[in-house]
């Protein structure tokens, strides 16, 4: 067999197990892997520096598919490459229990470098990666030793283009330079909907040559010498991202379907497969045939990526002789872990007595304390950092003059940030952290469900946390974000009442490894909470606990986050007044809270105390798993106003006089 028959033997097995995998679920895209599957064989077998029997070596490059909806060419590539992927799984598509799902999760599948289906977060995840590898090649290479070397490649769709986020996150990367990043563009023309031309007609080419990229093509994505090509100028591009135009047919073999809508995302048929192995002269009438001289080609990888990966570990020996104090610190990095007694320090940071803080401020004060023990800890804000208080006092700026920098400059791109921020923490060796008002947190959802479902440690600092912030008014004032991200499964969202439980907030984002933490912040000065005369600020690690009052059963609880937690314990000085019992709690995270045992829960919350208040400057949605059906939630369920924050609380009646008001008119009616 001549090696163009094995290439073509080769994208045929790819093609045709995706094709019987689709078919066999009687769902799914086949139309892209039939298009793409010669770029990304050509990508995978020429070019992709990774080892199947280690999918965690921290050199490989990395591989992104950001059209998920073509997920079962990517298994096709994973099986046959030699990760533990069986036949058998692929066999399985879309079906409940299998390693092979309809659009890639990460953590499921081996080899998967990220979850992706929604369009465009592939594109800006990988940003992230390419951002993260040249941070750790610039603190860790040294002359004659390139530990940190290697390329974030993706292959994206039309639809990944015309997503904002794609935008957002190509203008970053060209204004950074980043010379590793090297993207297939899959350019069918072909959506769901038809023609992409009915939406989608501009000059890629110059709109991402005006991004500062480094363009090639259109190319003919079918031929594998051009795309072979294209990849070498690509990687000798060291300046500039890359984009190869790749023209394809999507459907391609297809006799009725190829390059239509209608091989986009349904299965081609009995009928239409039979026609199109014919076609495309597959011999195999069997689904889920793989011919043995395609698969042992395709096994050459585990043996290439072997030598690879003992080629690095010599280099790291010889680098760890060289320079045993970096390799240890990027060994650390790369570990995720966190140094010995890195949060040794933290509580000294505030004392009572103190003058009044915005937490916002109290954040950026625990950061910088952070990031002289955590060298890992890096990130920044969209545009933001003097408000949200998130610059890292002289540890550099990440740019084209300096990568090795920990403050990160991601410009006015909230939605790219997100997903940026996600791909840094894929990629590993980075603690990454993104800043921006809560108002704005509205952008970012996207990119925060998805680090949530990967179960990846991202920092997100949300500041202006309420209507607190006073003059900007309702455009500016977040009344329903709250609710919308507690809703966020695996999210836990952390709104501290001061500057002692701010710390504390800290460490609890620092020590989650499994998850993404949201830390929202006041703009407004708060007191420093006395702690030898109330609850200790250790109690946010739980994600509620008594602050003040009734030690034995309280008459009534009062409950709180953030700012208003102050509110709470004012007016439970004005119900002791009057004779009356309360306990305050302050709930500073109620997924924490929730995870608890229900005899910590209800140590805290006692499930016979009926009267029950709460109170918080934002939507009231969520409140009654707290109060019951016999409390009261104070809160906003309308927008906001522009003028003095002191006079918004008295206008919207979010007062400690309203709050003993409403405990007094509750325990009246138990009375009765």
């Amino acid at each position: 067999m001549t090696d163009q028959e094995l290439d073509a033997l080769s994208i045929n097995t790819i093609r045709f197990l995706a094709v019987d995998a689709v078919e066999k679920a009687k769902s799914g895209h086949p139309g892209t892997p039939m298009g793409a599957a010669p770029m990304a064989y050509v990508l995978w077998d020429r070019f992709l520096k990774h080892t199947p029997t280690d999918p965690h070596w921290p050199d490989r490059d990395r591989f992104i598919l950001s059209p998920g909806h073509a997920s079962a060419m990517l298994y096709a590539l994973l099986h046959l490459t030699g990760y533990d992927l069986p036949l058998e799984e692929l066999k399985r598509f879309r079906q409940w229990g299998s390693k092979t799902p309809g659009h890639p999760e990460y953590g499921l599948t081996p080899g998967l470098e990220m979850t992706t289906g929604p369009l465009g977060q592939g594109f800006a995840h990988g940003v992230g990666m390419a951002i993260a590898e040249r941070w750790l090649a610039d603190h860790y290479n040294r002359p004659g030793h390139q530990i940190i070397d290697h390329h974030t490649y993706a292959i994206v769709s039309d639809g990944d283009l015309q997503e904002g986020v794609a935008s957002e996150a190509a203008s970053l990367a060209g204004t950074l330079r980043l010379g590793k990043l090297i993207y297939l563009y899959d350019d069918n023309d072909i959506s769901i909907e038809g023609n992409t031309d009915i939406a989608f007609a501009e000059n890629v080419a110059q709109r991402f040559q005006a991004y500062g990229w480094h363009v090639i093509g259109p190319i003919d994505g079918m031929d594998l010498a051009n795309v072979d090509s294209a990849i070498r100028l690509a990687q000798a591009e060291t300046g500039r991202p890359t984009l190869i135009i790749c023209r394809t047919i999507i459907g391609f073999g297809s006799p009725n379907k190829a390059g239509t809508a209608s091989a986009h995302g349904e299965p081609l048929g009995e009928e239409e497969v039979r026609l199109a192995k014919e076609r495309l002269g597959w011999p195999y009438p069997e689904p889920f045939t793989v011919p043995a001289e395609a698969l042992a080609h395709f096994r050459l990888a585990q043996e290439r990526g072997r030598r690879g990966q003992e080629e690095w570990e010599a280099r790291m020996d010889a680098y760890r002789r060289a320079s045993p104090e970096e390799a240890g610190l990027l060994e650390e990095d790369l570990r995720r872990g966190l140094p010995q007694g890195w949060d040794r320090d933290l509580e000294s940071l505030f004392k009572a007595g103190d003058k009044p803080i915005a937490t916002r401020e109290a954040s950026g004060r625990v950061m910088n304390a952070i990031v002289d023990k955590v060298h890992a800890f890096t990130g920044g804000s969209a545009d933001l950092a003097p408000s949200t208080k998130t610059l890292l006092k002289d540890h550099g700026h990440y740019g084209f003059e300096e990568f090795c920098g920990h403050n990160m400059h991601f410009g006015v791109r909230e939605h790219a940030m997100g997903a940026i921020a996600n791909g840094m923490a894929l990629h590993g060796g980075t603690i990454p952290y993104a800043a921006t008002f809560l108002i704005f947190s509205d952008y970012m959802r996207p990119p925060m469900r998805l680090a949530a479902l990967m179960e990846q440690r991202v920092i997100y600092i949300f500041t202006h946390d309420s209507i607190g912030m006073g003059e900007d008014g309702p455009t500016h004032q977040p009344i329903e974000q709250l609710a919308g991200l507690r809703a966020v499964p695996n999210l836990v969202v952390l709104r501290p009442a001061d500057a002692t439980e701010t710390v504390e907030a800290w460490r609890v984002a620092l020590e989650r490894r499994n998850g993404p933490t949201a830390l929202i912040l006041s703009r407004q000065n708060l007191p420093v909470l006395d702690r030898a005369a109330l609850g200790p600020a250790s109690g946010v690690q739980q994600g509620g606990y008594v602050l003040w009052g009734a030690t034995a059963k309280p008459d009534v609880i009062l409950m709180g986050t953030g700012s208003e937690v102050h509110i709470a314990l004012e007016a439970g000085t004005l119900l002791q007044k009057k004779g009356i019992n309360s306990r305050v709690v302050s709930l500073p995270s109620w997924e924490l809270f929730d995870a608890q045992s229900p005899e910590y829960r209800n140590s805290v919350i006692p499930d016979d105390v009926r009267a029950r208040v709460s109170i918080e400057a934002a939507s009231t949605l969520g409140w009654e798993r707290y109060v019951g059906l016999d409390g009261v939630a104070i809160g906003l369920d309308r927008f906001g106003a522009s003028a003095p924050a002191a006079e918004l609380y008295r206008q919207f009646n979010l007062t400690a006089q309203r709050v003993v008001d409403e405990a007094t008119r509750l325990l009246e009616v138990k009375v009765k």
